[in-house]
């Protein structure tokens, strides 16, 4: 008995330390494994090993353009109105978001795509939109979308509309006082 659970306890052991290997292999297999795209691309190069990134498709130009909108009294847009890339190029386009209320706030961004099937080959690496923020009264705060644009994006898309609602989440931070909104003195209670 005591052979059969030592047999077990080391078969465990070594399907636990093989997952990762596992997992890696499996991920690279399937093109899945977007996260590793960072480690490996900069600026459609090539970091680690001198090699060049064949997968940027050069041969295709598509316009994205950036769009902000605000849900409350604050600023936020991106650093530029669009970009030019190539599909499979890792591009990094910076937002500013600037706290002009004299509160601090919770607040987070939704994205949204334009056309609508552009949504689909459009893989941010690194976007604000994944957390919340917290920002302090008149706090100004830069975030930055690394994104990679997937080769398989029909040909007939050649602008797609990257757009930001920011909006507070509710419930995070206590409210202004309903007179500091409206301009009114508050009523003793």
């Amino acid at each position: 008995m005591v052979g059969k659970l030592l047999v077990i306890t080391v078969l465990m052991f070594g399907f636990g330390y093989a997952l990762v290997p596992i997992y890696k292999a499996i991920c690279t297999a399937l093109g899945i494994n977007v996260l590793a795209l960072s480690d490996q691309v900069v600026s459609g190069r090539a970091v680690d090993s001198g090699k060049i990134n064949t997968q940027i498709d050069t041969s295709r130009t598509i316009t994205v353009e950036f769009d902000a909108n605000a849900r409350g009294v604050w600023k936020f847009k991106p650093a530029v109105s669009s970009v030019e890339v190539h599909p499979g190029e890792l591009t990094t386009v910076m937002y500013e978001f600037t706290n002009i209320q004299d509160r601090t706030m919770v607040a987070q961004a939704i994205p949204s795509y334009a056309p609508m099937q552009a949504m689909a080959h459009f893989n941010k690496v690194q976007c604000f939109c994944f957390n919340e923020y917290t920002m302090k009264a008149g706090e100004t705060k830069q975030w930055p979308v690394v994104f990679v644009i997937d080769s398989k994006l029909p040909k007939d898309v050649n602008t797609i509309t990257l757009s930001y609602t920011f909006f507070e989440v509710g419930g995070k931070v206590p409210m202004a006082p309903l007179a500091a909104h409206e301009g009114r003195k508050a009523l003793p209670s």
